[in-house]
């Protein structure tokens, strides 16, 4: 029996978590491998220490291969870091005869990328915003209309180059093929968004560990996006610094105790936590702890709303934004964000989901589970070409023995 596979490995500054799905007969994904570890060697997205990095994407993929029962040969990854950036650009080509077919589109989307990138940097997506034929704007799908100019509207999304092989290189230690990257607010977009949403205009914020990523949708294709070099962790890092206390016991408070508005929370509440110095716990005002909060909450809020503006956007997205990201969990965190921007916000998880979904239905793994999405769509429409799921054994990778070694001895530590 054939079995369509779909495998994403969302490689965060928080967390490592890689998802096997297998298609089902009604073309739903029920999710058959979950593989959830502690992120290492990565700062703000981006790989700082190859070999912790793979470490820790090794054990993720482990874990997921077990639940699965199937061994993991390739996967999306999902892709962040201020290493980013985009462009909109626009392909003209002329039609060779009266009716546009699917070859003159492939044509226009090479004349459109085909831009000045600089040396270093490498194309990650081409996004289509929409085609016009002959001086008609608006059209979505020009295939079988009658034309003799074609332009199309493409969104350009590129990153270091250099960042690309390092990332790839510490999935390809653990044995497995990269089959493409995917920026984090379009795979969680995937997860997240409703179809009326993508048509009237809406933002898709997702508050990572490391950095806050910006998607913009308009009349139902991609219009700009954004990574912006904040998020989740520089709280802790700000609480941490604020109350004097170990990181790993800001960040275990601002789960327990935090909240992003001051006036929601009791007067004198108060928690007991042990901070540097002490040998004892000392109790601590919840107040405290919300006015380290709130302001940097405040800035990444202000910042979104700069980035909107800065493209003029902020007159087009009637459905507002919607926040994914373990950040987004704070409790006050959509009504700050709706003050702060000026527009609805509602906090959204992934979508319907089937099998080993328990710990999947949050914001905080939107991303994840898009990336599982955004492949199925993206093999469904290249079905012709190649096939859901490749088949390769490990020891056919062009990897390398040294490689091979490194991952044996890496899994070996884990076992235990």
């Amino acid at each position: 029996m054939n079995v369509n596979l779909y495998t994403g490995i969302d490689v965060g500054t928080t967390k490592i978590c890689t998802l096997v799905a297998q298609e089902l007969e009604d073309g739903s994904l029920q999710i058959i491998g979950v593989g959830i570890e502690p992120s290492h060697g990565l700062k703000r997205g981006v790989v700082v220490n190859v070999e912790e990095a793979a470490r820790a994407i090794a054990a993720s993929v482990d874990k997921a291969q077990r639940t699965a029962g199937y061994e993991i040969a390739s996967a999306v990854i999902s892709l962040a870091g201020a290493q980013v950036s985009s462009i909109n650009s626009r392909g003209v080509v002329g039609v060779a005869g009266e009716i546009i077919a699917a070859e003159d589109v492939a044509r226009a989307n090479e004349a459109a990328r085909a831009i000045a990138v600089p040396y270093d940097r490498q194309i990650v997506h081409v996004l289509p915003r929409g085609f016009v034929v002959d001086g008609q704007e608006g059209i979505r799908n020009p295939i079988g209309m009658h034309g003799f100019r074609l332009e199309m509207e493409t969104h350009i999304i590129t990153a270091s180059s250099t960042a690309l092989r390092n990332l790839a290189q510490c999935v390809q230690i653990c044995g497995v093929e990269v089959e493409g990257f995917v920026l984090n607010p379009i795979a969680s977009a995937e997860a997240v968004l409703r179809e009326t949403e993508r048509e009237m205009g809406v933002g898709v914020v997702d508050i990572g560990g490391g950095t806050t990523d910006l998607a913009i949708y308009h009349e139902g294709t991609v219009s700009h996006t954004a990574v912006l070099p904040v998020g989740g962790n520089h709280v802790t890092a700000d609480i941490a610094h604020g109350l004097r206390m170990p990181v790993e016991v800001a960040e275990s408070i601002k789960l327990a105790h935090g909240h992003t508005l001051g006036s929601e929370i009791t007067p004198g509440e108060s928690f007991m936590v042990r901070l540097f110095g002490e040998e004892a716990p000392a109790q601590v005002l919840r107040s405290d702890l919300v006015s380290i909060i709130q302001p940097r909450m405040e800035e990444i809020f202000s910042m979104v709303a700069q980035e909107i503006d800065r493209v003029g956007m902020l007159n087009y997205l009637p459905a507002g934004v919607v926040l994914t990201g373990g950040a987004s969990l704070l409790p006050g965190v959509r009504l700050l964000a709706s003050q702060t921007l000026g527009l609805p916000v509602r906090v959204a998880n992934p979508g319907e989901l089937k099998g080993l979904v328990d710990q999947l239905n949050s914001p905080a793994y939107a991303t994840s589970v898009g990336l599982l999405i955004w492949l199925q769509k993206e093999v469904q429409g290249l079905a012709s070409v190649r096939p859901a799921h490749k088949s390769r054994s490990r020891e056919g990778t062009d990897v390398g023995k040294k490689v091979q070694d490194f991952i044996k001895t890496i899994l070996k530590g884990m076992a235990p």
